[in-house]
């Protein structure tokens, strides 16, 4: 009888092998390669760059006069809390000061031994003398009596005082954490243009931070300050206020942009308009919101030098015309404080100060 065996199966092996080997890795190479196509993104002109990072820098801005208008309001509550614990600490020295007087009274009652007015008389070896100390002690009773009454009123005070503070703490930390939330945008944004701005080369950097066609003056030389201050003695303002805000402006042209702040080394948009008027002898608010209202409004065919210019539907860019359709700002990171035509941006307003 005849063995049966199961057929040997023939390994995968030698040509038949390579070309399987072959075709799979052409085809995972094949869909790697679809794949990449389909999640590459394309590569940004600058024009597009500087579309987005104009975006970008707006709402930096817009969050950045937010953060300015909440650290104001935390200041201001800050200042206020202080003075409470201030006056508060004040009360309680006065009503420690009563304590004592209180302390005096309790001590000579308990030195006298709480006897009855009528026994006191009756043991008395001098009535007569015990009438006149009687009466004494009527009006110390009373002093007593005007003390505790004192006490009592510093307590309410105090107690006021401190329900303030508290309800100043709570609104301290509220705009705290207002603070730190916008701060948080600010930084968010800028890191994004930050990240653009890497993508690109020298030159394209160049292109983007300066393509409004007005170009910085890096150069803070003796003879280029001189030359800012000639520049603005030639422009005809109206008020030697506002001439005076002009110059400080032109003096600052190649200053660095810096969020929050308002000089005299680095500015933001408003902490530049509220650095020139201050060195005019004018006091504005800080944010651009608030300085648009602190003047008297004018049209934009009215403009004259030293008037503020408002851009965005927002409110959330300033700057000070100088004539000529020009003004100085202080743009954003990417660019100092600069000339630039009016123009540039989307109007939304113009108040005159000065």
């Amino acid at each position: 009888m005849a063995a049966h065996r199961k057929p040997r199966q023939r390994s995968i092996g030698g040509p038949t092998a390579r070309t399987a080997a072959t075709l799979a890795l052409a085809g995972a190479a094949t869909a790697t390669a679809f794949d990449g196509a389909a999640h590459a993104a394309p590569q940004q002109t600058p024009a597009q760059v500087k579309a987005e990072l104009d975006t970008l820098y707006r709402q930096a801005e817009a969050a950045t006069e937010k953060y300015d208008g909440a650290k104001e309001e935390a200041d201001t509550a800050q200042r206020q809390l202080n003075t409470l614990r201030d006056e508060t600490a004040r009360k309680e020295d006065t009503l420690n000061s009563a304590r004592d007087t209180l302390g005096s009274f309790a001590s000579a009652q308990y030195r006298d031994g709480g006897l009855a007015p009528a026994w006191q008389l009756a043991l008395s070896s001098d009535p007569d003398r015990y009438l006149d100390d009687a009466a004494l002690a009527e009006r110390a009773g009373e002093r007593q009596s005007a003390a505790v009454s004192r006490v009592r009123e510093q307590l309410r005070e105090i107690e006021q005082l401190r329900g303030a503070a508290r309800v100043q703490l709570t609104s301290l930390r509220s705009r705290q954490a207002e603070l730190r939330r916008q701060k948080k945008t600010i930084t968010g944004k800028l890191d994004e243009a930050r990240r653009l701005l890497a993508r690109l080369t020298p030159q394209q950097r160049t292109e983007v931070t300066g393509a409004d066609g007005t170009p910085a003056r890096a150069s803070r030389s003796d003879s280029a300050r001189r030359d800012a201050l000639a520049q603005a003695g030639s422009v005809a303002a109206p008020d030697t206020r506002a001439a005076a805000a002009v110059a400080y402006a032109y003096a600052k042209l190649g200053s660095p942009y810096e969020w929050g702040a308002t000089g005299p080394y680095a500015f933001d948009c408003s902490g530049l308009v509220q650095a020139a008027y201050r060195s005019a002898g004018i006091s504005l608010p800080r944010t651009t919101y608030a300085q648009i209202d602190a003047g008297r409004r004018v049209s934009r065919s009215e403009l004259r030098p030293g008037d503020l210019v408002f851009f965005y539907s927002g409110v959330s860019h300033v700057g000070i015309y100088v004539g000529g359709g020009q003004m100085i700002h202080a743009p954003n990171p990417s660019a100092p404080v600069r000339l630039a035509p009016v123009d540039l941006m989307p109007f939304a307003g113009a108040t005159r100060v000065a």
